[in-house]
């Protein structure tokens, strides 16, 4: 009896629910008198056209669809799209233009104290910020674009900016040209899938203070200064591609005070520094490809008890830096294509350490001005010294079952 009331309940409700059509050849020719007219349950469809209308306040729970690309333009005046009620569906609109302001942080869509939103299939054209979760739940952003032109960081905001929020699905979206492409604070068991963040003036995507998040399958190209972590733990890093990250100060991969993660299967090609670790312990770093990097990892002296096992590192100009001679971390099992050792037994483990840190790396961190002197044949006569009788670089920086194969990645 009670799942008969249930079921009747719901379709009760369900036939109570109207589609609403707003557009030129409709009766209701305006978004917002279509938004006043629906009803919790109801589904607007926007059709074609252009709609300057201010700032759109949705606060019933509809799906919002837009049918053949309806432009939303905020004039360079207001915040286009805010969402003040749950479990709204705001799918297939190009949104623009949406106002300056640098306190108020005006959005194309922006989700205000809310659960279970799905922002999915929309154009996000020319906005300050893009899309902006404030203190949300059980959210999913998914299938998006999202396009910027300023030049300068105070000019922009971030692409898909998430505050003080959990259980939100950041799935398939690219984003170009913003501040950050995407950023977190205090954002808590979250998911960021197979997403391509490229051209942005700082980060490819910047989080801090958020724990226990997984970021899988994610292309960072081009950005400013690639990806930051910071001030975090329980971080999963998956199958993401780091690419083309250049800079005096940029970073495939910047890690500051993080703890107990996993950084695994990710692939590192072309960028500054690959990976920079700071003030960050117990790390996993296992199965990464490190290919054609200025650096391919910086460990700072400030950082301890991580692990650097299973890696290629392949055609980079160095492959380990540091600051100081404390090394409490642990190298193991890597490949390292400048190892020179042999390998007598067949066992495909070099029979002689590596040293990865080099006497001209070491150098370098404390004169920078010394890479004039890269390739040149006194450093080279000094490194090879180095090796045989180490006297500066740490001796405990040391893999002691090099590869002598790469190692097969995932």
């Amino acid at each position: 009896m009670k799942y008969f009331l249930i079921i009747l309940l719901f379709f009760s409700l369900s036939l109570k629910a109207t589609t609403i059509h707003v557009g030129k050849k409709h009766e209701v020719k305006s978004v917002k008198k279509g938004i006043a007219l629906a009803k919790d349950g109801d589904t607007l469809i926007v059709h074609g056209g252009l709609y300057k209308e201010g700032n759109i306040k949705i606060d019933k729970r509809i799906v919002f669809l837009g049918k053949g690309l309806p432009v939303l333009d905020g004039e360079k005046k207001h915040e286009v799209l805010s969402i003040h009620a749950d479990s709204v569906v705001v799918d297939g609109f190009k949104i623009i233009r949406c106002a300056y302001a640098t306190i108020t942080d005006p959005c194309g869509i922006k989700v205000y104290n809310r659960s279970h939103v799905l922002i999915q299939n929309n154009v996000l054209d020319d906005n300050f910020f893009g899309i902006y979760l404030q203190n949300a739940q059980k959210c999913t952003i998914k299938n998006n674009t999202l396009k910027a032109y300023g030049k300068e960081e105070q000019q922009l905001g971030n692409g898909i900016h998430c505050w003080k929020s959990n259980d939100i699905l950041i799935i398939a979206n690219r984003i170009d040209g913003h501040r950050d492409g995407i950023y977190f604070e205090f954002v808590y068991d979250s998911l960021i899938w197979r997403n391509i963040s490229t051209n942005n003036v700082r980060y490819g995507l910047h989080f801090m203070f958020s724990h226990s998040d997984t970021y899988i399958t994610n292309i960072f190209r081009n950005n400013g200064a690639g990806v930051a972590v910071m001030y975090t733990k329980d971080v999963k890093m998956f199958n993401n591609t780091f690419d083309e990250n250049w800079g005096a100060s940029a970073y495939g991969l910047l890690l500051k005070d993080i703890t107990d993660s996993y950084i695994f299967n990710n692939k590192f090609n072309s960028n500054t520094s690959a990976i920079y670790v700071e003030g960050s312990s117990r790390n996993k770093i296992e199965k990464n490809q490190f290919n054609a990097n200025g650096w391919a990892m910086q460990i700072q002296a400030s950082s301890m008890d991580n692990e650097v096992v299973n890696n290629n590192f392949i055609g980079n100009t160095f492959d380990m830096g540091t600051n100081g001679s404390l090394v409490l971390n642990t190298f193991d099992s890597n490949y390292w294509d400048k190892y020179e050792g042999y390998d007598l037994n067949k066992d495909e483990i070099g029979d002689v350490p590596y040293h990865p840190l080099s006497l001209f790396a070491v150098l370098i961190e404390n004169n920078p001005s010394a890479m004039l002197l890269f390739r040149s044949f006194m450093i080279t006569l000094l490194d090879k010294s180095e090796k045989v009788l180490p006297s500066i670089t740490p001796d405990n920086f040391i893999d002691n079952k090099p590869q002598m194969k790469p190692l097969p990645l995932l």
